[in-house]
């Protein structure tokens, strides 16, 4: 055991979605406590280091393939963070009175789909090395019903198929958590609750009055305990749901 439980000194992180909102927050987190990160992303504007790779993470065609490329070139994973969000274009148009089946299955397929095929290529090539951590970024609308009061007097909706995908993320987790535990692979999922990122005042004020701590989450304060799940200090973690909502779930 280090001498610091948060000491990440010679561990190479993979993080999906890497140029982010969450992220850059991650890749900045793992990066602090010492471990090489690469970001995974489809854009190379504003890159965070040399390190980006250009990997499309909603494209599970040939998925070992491209992962047994991947580490040849940049490193073995001990860490993998599925943090990418991708969606169509009319994603946020699509309410429960207006439910899109093309939609629903595109977009179960973009995220949903890949990051259970990517979490368990990586699981699979982790039990190989007995050794790995995988955390997948799920969210508070995973494990509760959406308050849709937080949308009033705004044009935003929450997508019925967001709740579904969240959900399936997280039992994924525990899934692949109970199936490689024996295996030293462990696989956690963090929760969050709303990040601030510029959205309209009164939801922003709606979603205030309803949360315990009273603000929206600032991107930086999810980095930190993905860090803490993929670090020494939770060894003995597996298969956990951390929320990081300011008390969302709590009420």
């Amino acid at each position: 055991m280090p001498s610091c439980l948060f000491d990440l000194q010679g561990r190479t992180a993979y993080v999906t979605g890497g140029l982010g909102l969450i992220g850059r927050a991650v890749c900045d987190a793992l990066g602090g406590c010492g471990a090489t990160v690469i970001p995974l992303d489809i854009k190379e504007n504003d890159a965070p280091s040399s390190s980006f790779v250009n990997f499309d993470a909603s494209n599970t065609d040939n998925l070992a393939q491209k992962i047994e490329a991947l580490e040849n070139t940049s490193g073995l994973a001990d860490i993998w963070v599925n943090c990418a969000y991708p969606r169509t274009e009319d994603w946020g148009m699509h309410a429960q009175n207006n439910l899109d089946p093309d939609c629903w299955v595109q977009n179960v397929n973009l995220q949903m789909n890949s990051y259970c095929l990517l979490a368990s290529t990586i699981a699979e090539r982790m039990a190989q090395r007995s050794n790995g951590s995988i955390i997948n970024l799920g969210s508070i609308y995973g494990l509760v019903a959406a308050d849709f009061s937080v949308y009033d007097g705004t044009d935003m909706t929450l997508p019925p198929a967001y709740a579904a995908i969240k959900g399936a993320i997280v039992n994924h987790t525990r899934y692949l958590a109970s199936y490689y535990g024996s295996k030293g692979v462990r696989v956690n999922v963090v929760c969050p609750g709303g990040i601030a990122n510029n959205q309209p005042a009164r939801f922003v004020s709606n979603y205030e009055k309803r949360t315990p701590m009273r603000r929206l989450a600032k991107a930086e304060e999810i980095g930190g305990p993905v860090a803490f799940l993929a670090s020494p200090a939770a060894s003995y973690v597996t298969g956990a749901v951390l929320t990081v909502d300011g008390g969302w779930t709590a009420i």
